[in-house]
């Protein structure tokens, strides 16, 4: 395998031909960063159509979990095709039956699991808050400013990372109310003594939100990512996990957990919120959860899943026979050794990044946790003001050097590459960004 990176500079000659055809019949709603058109893709490595080789630290936005095209995940989708690629959820099939006792197995709480599967992040989310409404009786939830939910009208009600993701769709679903989502980097409330900002949010929604505007005994759920992904790969304080289950035992809410970005095994556990010691009610999956392949599922405690009745929620392709698969090989290939390579590759970034930050003052904040990192840009670490330009004209300097990487929050570098990267690939990366950083810097 060649180790050459850019041949030609991108986009080359073939890439800009295909990015004209895109623009004249693709959604002009897709956004995209910058023009990576890509050919081929093996491991934590792809190909342009130009021949230009690029180490993924994006990683489809944090789905390729195995890698590209990983021998094993192929081996799976072809011997499945060969039987058959689809039956709905009309009819019964084993392989949706043995992904779902895989999930009941890894699931982050220690009752036992039902399983509803769908297609995506957004249909997970979805999922989840009409399970809540139905099994609680009640119509208002809380969510998060940052969060990133996904773009259907219910999920979209949720989100609130980018003002653009609601512009000229209101109304949304009716009944969510938003907070801040504690940022340690960023505090919005004085912390209280002896706690942190965790504790000053789940103070806020106790002793101002309810009180004030909202009865607690008419909220259905809280949603929240365990780790913020497109708000900025925040990583919330030690107090607030605990703080929050506590607020929802006392009053009969239910804590959903989106992980369909920080879960199946990105931070170096399976689920993100087992760092912090708490068990969710319900669990949102997808991204990671097959490799690629579309798949995604909401897990519910028996106690709270099994109110649902036949009809009550349902769909066509979720459980499909080729997803399924996929699922049980990434869990197995995940399960063997690639959480484990999470932890310590994640570790070694954080351990490099830091040396790097030392070296360039652009650097304010590096976080993360696992392979789920952000590195935030600023104009001066004095005032933490955001450098949103800087960061995307890193982010093209990157991809111009053979390095994708995407963007979040308001100026956040993020890193998600897929988890079984190794020391090699990281330290090249490494080298290509660090390379990026000092030619804007310079600028």
């Amino acid at each position: 395998m060649t180790t050459q990176r850019i041949i030609i500079p991108p986009p080359g000659p073939k890439a800009r031909a295909i990015l004209e055809r895109d623009a004249r019949v693709l959604s002009p709603s897709y956004a995209r960063d910058y023009g990576f058109v890509m050919e081929r893709g093996y491991g934590a490595e792809v190909w342009d159509v130009d021949g230009n080789r690029y180490i993924d630290f994006a990683a489809g936005i944090a789905v390729n979990a195995t890698g590209h095209s990983h021998p094993e995940i192929v081996r799976a989708i072809q011997a499945q095709a060969e039987k058959f690629i689809h039956i709905s959820s009309d009819y019964y099939h084993e392989l949706m039956v043995r992904v779902a006792e895989r999930i009941n197995e890894i699931a982050p709480m220690k009752e036992d699991v039902t399983v509803f599967l769908a297609n995506s992040g957004t249909e997970s989310v979805e999922a989840a808050i009409k399970l809540a409404r139905y099994a609680t009786g009640r119509r208002q939830f809380i969510g998060f400013l940052g969060a990133f939910h996904g773009r259907s009208m219910g999920s979209l009600s949720f989100t609130a990372s980018k003002a653009r993701q609601q512009e000229r769709f209101f109304p949304t679903m009716p009944g969510v109310w938003h907070v801040p989502f504690p940022d340690p980097y960023r505090p919005v409330f004085a912390i209280p003594s002896g706690g942190d900002e965790g504790d000053a949010v789940v103070d806020y929604i106790e002793n101002v939100l309810f009180p004030d505007a909202l009865p607690p005994d008419e909220v259905a759920a809280v949603l929240v990512e365990p780790i913020q992904g497109e708000g900025g790969y925040i990583v919330p304080p030690p107090n607030f996990f605990p703080r929050l289950r506590e607020l929802c035992d006392r009053y009969g809410i239910l804590l959903i957990a989106d992980e369909v970005q920080s879960g199946v095994g990105r931070t170096g556990k399976w689920w993100a919120i087992e760092h912090w010691g708490v068990e969710p009610d319900i669990v949102c999956i997808a991204k990671g959860i097959a490799s690629g392949v579309p798949m995604g599922a909401m897990a519910a405690r028996k106690s709270v899943g099994a109110k649902w009745t036949p009809g009550a929620h349902g769909n066509t392709y979720g459980g499909n026979p080729i997803a399924c698969v996929s699922a049980l090989k990434t869990i197995e290939l995940i399960a063997g050794g690639m959480m484990q390579n999470a932890a310590e590759m994640g570790a070694y970034i954080l351990d490099a990044l830091a040396e790097i930050q030392t070296r360039h003052p652009s650097i304010g904040h590096v976080r993360g946790k696992g392979l789920m990192i952000g590195i935030e840009f600023v104009k001066d670490r004095a005032s933490q003001v955001p450098a949103r330009e800087m960061r995307n004209t890193i982010v093209h300097r990157c991809f111009e050097n053979g390095l994708l990487v995407l963007p979040c929050g308001h100026s956040v570098v993020r890193f998600m590459p897929a988890l079984m990267i190794d020391k090699a690939l990281v330290e090249e990366g490494l080298e290509i960004f660090e390379r990026a950083v000092t030619e804007v810097e310079h600028l």
